[in-house]
């Protein structure tokens, strides 16, 4: 008999052998960042890994009624100051945000719009504009300015100034574009000294260290230049050169490593040159920088981002890549480094100890998070698209939400249990369902019904459902997992990754036939694109296995920026154990078979470990883990209980039938489904008395026509039926009784 092949395109754990059947209850799980970012999050964040845990408390403090907000800065009063522009109708504007939202206008410039601000040390504010621009300096608590470097009166004449800087003694740096420099304006407003002089298009950010050393990120060549202010004339060095063409932002830690943001493929011009003219008989062409048009035409730079590390003695490390965001501002604030983006208006937690992951802790009611500025307890974004100020306490939220995205099952559903994977304590969130028949929620659905501690249901049947979680004041909890259990209405039917298939076996030598393999296949999202991309690994392919009722087959993607050689290990632990156990070290490849014999029935999680020991010695080796999703072991067959039958009349002129009853249960997983033959007839499906199959117990009780004998027998009174019962991994337990 030929034997069915199955394509795994898309692997979710706990909970894929449920969600296959054809016929049946089914699992609507939401456990990866993908999916978790489809949904809506008031003051929740969402991290890489797919947790949902409390998030910072939002809100807009300022909303300035213009389109652009391209620079901020704040000072120790607590007051934002705000650089507005962009539109041809309008000019360059400086606001003055108190903090209770009382703005006032404290510059207005006869340029198109403010790029960058500063506070200096004797608690003026520094504005920069472009193009054609000017630095401006207003007294404290004055509202006009004056201006304290013209660029027009260098050498070079930039068209651009995109950011400032200032040193302990009041000097003031400036970033130049078209062409690029940076210059230093002494404080005593003597003349402007050029400190760097590049054939780069633009210097687009500056970052003074508290020793006095001055970063400078530039825009063509992406390179990263550090200059020692305390010393005169001291040569710029090229501190790191980025794999992106713009370094849109710069920032630091206390341990005094240095972060910078890169946008843009290097070679890529996103706009016509901008002629600027020099010698006569001389002309030399500038393009914009590509996150400046970004912002200002609302599109996507189809280059994504980067973020790197410069550590303190030079190493430079790319902490993570972003495939759909445009890293405009870079802070580091209270242990953590936050990164503003576009064009979504996100705001995300990088975590500078495991390169790749990321929590998104903010979305903006804006499509551009322009720039940073801090105030005692909380943190200032600016905004443009539109032109907003908002704050994010360091506090989290007092009471955040978590909505999902809306399922729609195709058809008519009736609703089964929710399963949660969650850590913390249960009474710190809440689970509520909704559901409907129309897409959109916002009219003709149900009201929120609460989800109790088994898990139960109360939302009318119907075509669409969706979930929420509201987290309480102070919750220490996290949500990785969220499972709504559905029985459509019968109709025609129709890692990083690590995966772990359990019932797959690699095939060793030749392989096995086609019809008797199972690919296993890294998760691919349907309709969305995570945050984080990877380079191209011909690891990716799908890879042949066998089908093997008692193995289970893990597989992984690892890489090595500096092209290692790589050894793994394997350590598994079960769900709710602290300790991990090696399962397999020293190991080439980049997947395992094992015997699921080696665990008893239960959930788990694997580790996988990669080391580049094999080209380097012991001491200078690395190593780095990922933890696998949760998978099911289930080998153990449910267990029936007795089936009871007997014969019952028919209705008048209709044969007699046979009603039975059976209670099946697993130790492991929920019962699947039954199915029944009488007289070696065709297999029925069985649904049980409650409809939706989603317990590890579940009770069957029904009556069933008798086919007609194809075979005579003494006895025509007798017959034989067989119930088959299968939990959710399909392993299978037969029970029959003869009927008299």
């Amino acid at each position: 008999m030929m034997q069915r092949s199955l394509v795994l395109g898309c692997l979710v754990p706990v909970v894929l052998a449920g969600a296959m059947q054809a016929q049946g209850t089914k699992l609507w799980s939401v456990d990866r960042y993908d999916a978790m970012e489809r949904g809506t999050a008031d003051g929740v964040a969402i991290r890489s890994d797919g947790r949902l845990e409390a998030g910072p408390a939002k809100s807009q403090v300022y909303d300035s009624g213009k389109s652009y907000a391209w620079s901020l800065a704040s000072d120790r009063s607590g007051n934002a100051y705000l650089g507005l522009g962009g539109s041809t109708a309008g000019s360059g504007v400086v606001m003055r945000v108190a903090a209770d939202g009382k703005a006032e206008k404290i510059l207005e410039t006869k340029e198109l719009a403010v790029q960058a601000l500063a506070v200096a040390p004797d608690g003026s504010v520094l504005a920069a504009t472009s193009p054609d621009g000017k630095v401006y300096r207003v007294p404290a608590g004055a509202a006009s300015g004056t201006v304290i470097f013209d660029p027009a009166t260098t050498e070079e004449k930039p068209k651009y100034l995109w950011g400032l800087a200032t040193g302990k003694n009041g000097d003031v740096y400036v970033a130049a574009g078209a062409p690029a420099a940076v210059y230093r304006v002494p404080a005593n407003g003597g003349k402007a000294e050029v400190l760097l002089k590049t054939t780069d298009q633009h210097i687009r950010c500056l970052l003074m260290a508290p020793d006095g050393t001055l970063w400078a990120g530039s825009d063509g060549a992406g390179v990263i230049y550090r200059i020692d202010t305390k010393v005169a004339g001291a040569k710029p060095f090229a501190a790191y050169a980025a794999s992106r063409r713009e370094i849109t932002s710069l920032a630091m830690d206390e341990s005094g490593n240095v972060y910078a943001a890169g946008v843009g493929a290097k070679g890529s011009v996103p706009l016509p040159p901008l002629p600027v003219t020099g010698n006569v008989g001389i002309t030399v062409t500038f393009a914009q920088p590509g996150s400046s048009s970004a912002a200002g035409s609302n599109t996507l730079i189809p280059e994504g981002s980067e973020i790197y590390r410069i550590a303190k003695d030079g190493t430079p490390l790319r902490l993570l890549s972003m495939k759909d965001d445009v890293v405009y501002a870079l802070i580091f604030r209270n242990g953590a480094l936050l990164a503003a983006t576009g064009n979504r208006g996100r705001i995300y937690r990088v975590d500078i100890a495991t390169p790749g992951q990321f929590t998104d802790v903010s979305h903006l009611d804006a499509a551009q998070g322009m720039a940073f500025a801090v105030t005692r307890d909380s943190l200032l974004v600016a905004t443009s698209n539109s032109g907003k100020l908002f704050r994010l306490s360091d506090a989290a939220a007092k009471e955040s939400t978590y909505t999902s995205e809306v399922l729609d099952t195709q058809v008519f559903s009736k609703w089964g249990r929710v399963e949660t994977r969650a850590e913390g304590d249960p009474q710190s969130y809440e689970l509520w369902v909704r559901s409907g028949n129309v897409p959109s929620p916002l009219m003709g659905w149900s009201e929120w019904t609460r989800i109790g501690s088994d898990g139960a249901v109360t939302a009318p049947p119907g075509r669409y459902a969706q979930w929420k979680a509201v987290f309480h004041s102070g919750a220490a909890a996290g949500i990785d997992a969220v499972g709504l259990n559905y029985l459509p209405r019968n109709v025609a039917p129709m890692v990083d990754e690590i995966v772990v298939q359990p019932g797959a076996r690699i095939a060793q030598g030749s392989g096995a036939p086609q019809n008797t393999t199972v690919q296993v296949a890294f998760p691919q999202p349907a309709g969305a694109t995570p945050v984080m991309s990877f380079q191209p690994d011909a690891n990716v392919a799908p890879l042949t296995a066998q089908k093997d009722k008692n193995s289970v087959t893990a597989r992984w993607l690892a890489h090595d920026d500096n092209g290692d050689e790589l050894i793994f290990a394997v350590w598994y632990r079960g769900v709710g154990e602290k300790n991990w156990r090696l399962l397999k070290d020293k190991i080439s490849e980049r997947f395992y078979s094992f015997d699921s014999s080696l665990l008893p029935d239960g959930g788990y999680e694997l580790k996988v470990v990669a080391s580049d020991a094999p080209v380097h010695t012991d001491s200078e080796a690395l190593q780095g883990e990922r933890v696998s999703p949760v998978f099911v072991v289930d080998t153990t067959p449910p267990v029936p209980g007795a089936l009871t039958a007997t014969l019952v009349p028919g209705s008048a002129g209709s044969k007699q039938k046979i009603h039975a009853t059976l209670e099946a249960s697993d130790a492991t997983s929920p019962i699947a489904h039954a199915e029944y033959s009488i007289d070696a007839g065709p297999w029925q499906y069985l649904e049980p008395v409650g409809q939706v199959s989603d317990s590890r117990t579940e009770r069957y009780d029904f009556t069933a026509e008798i086919p007609q004998t194809t075979t005579p027998v003494a006895d025509a009174k007798e017959h034989v039926i067989a119930v088959r019962v299968y939990d959710r991994y399909e392993n299978m337990a037969a029970v029959k009784a003869v009927v008299r």
